[in-house]
């Protein structure tokens, strides 16, 4: 956190000389004081934040890439004539405990083209598919495994 402070210090500088530098460098750590003194962070959060946000890098890509697959199929879906579409309402539960990867899942479902999430209360998952096609597996998707890693770093 004490270098997202610095880094932050010397961009929004503009430039960057050994006086903006020694005073970023104080800055910063009287911020990082500050705010472990006061408002209970801790330096081993840094290790965590750090190991989470690989893993949050690694759930955007994957994201994207099932968005653009689901793109695909859908498309297929609602171009072909051979095909008769099937709307199905699921509901599922997920071990996931923080309200974060519940929210996240559920923003995941929403944004691949195919899936609307209708509701989320507690654990409890109702989705809304285009196509029964769709909601198979949706209850132990990759999104699911992936949110379940991130909550299970300490």
């Amino acid at each position: 956190m004490y270098l997202v402070f610095f880094l932050i210090w010397i961009i929004f500088n503009g430039q960057f000389t050994l006086e903006i530098a020694a005073f970023g460098v104080v800055v910063s750590g009287l911020i990082y004081w500050f705010i472990c003194r006061f408002l209970g962070y801790r330096p081993g959060d840094d290790i965590r934040l750090c190991k989470r946000f690989f893993l949050l890098i690694h759930y955007v890509f994957v994201l994207v890439t099932e968005i653009l697959k689901a793109n695909m199929a859908v498309f297929k879906m609602i171009y072909s004539s051979r095909y008769e579409l099937e709307p199905v309402v699921i509901h599922f539960k997920t071990n996931l405990t923080s309200t974060f990867a519940r929210v996240l899942l559920a923003n995941s479902i929403t944004l691949t083209p195919g899936t609307i999430t209708v509701s989320l209360k507690d654990d409890e998952y109702t989705v809304h598919c285009l196509d029964k096609d769709l909601a198979v597996g949706i209850d132990s998707s990759i999104f699911v495994e992936l949110l379940e890693r991130i909550e299970n770093v300490h």
